[in-house]
């Protein structure tokens, strides 16, 4: 990971996932973290711009993180923003659709800040 400064959206619909993500980043040096529930929340948030990374679970109600980012990669202004993807599963037909989607990464929970580290 680069700049300390990067802004990071974590969305997941669980505050305690949302907390665990962002104390991890915290961990690694990287204060700038907002937080949304889900896919909805996340894009009013993203559309407000700012943002460097998004770290998104995969399970979320009313629209989860693969809508979201293929949502994000169709978005002119935001289609290269970073986009990892966290799971509690490690199917190997939702990895091959995050990356058919274009996610920068793929991370199964749970998970440390040293796989974090690597994965953004």
């Amino acid at each position: 990971m680069a700049d300390k400064e990067l802004k990071f959206l974590v969305v997941d619909d669980f505050s305690t996932m949302r907390r665990i993500v962002r104390n991890l980043l915290k961990e690694l040096g990287f204060n700038n973290v907002e937080e949304a529930e889900d896919g909805v929340d996340a894009l009013n948030k993203l559309q407000a711009g700012g943002f460097g990374f998004v770290i998104s679970d995969w399970n979320m109600p009313n629209m989860d993180g693969l809508e979201l980012l293929k949502t994000i990669r169709a978005d002119g202004g935001m289609s290269a923003l970073p986009v990892l993807m966290v799971t509690a599963e490690a199917k190997k037909e939702n990895i091959i659709a995050a990356a058919q989607a274009g996610a920068s990464g793929y991370v199964v929970k749970p998970f440390t800040a040293a796989t974090l580290n690597s994965c953004a």
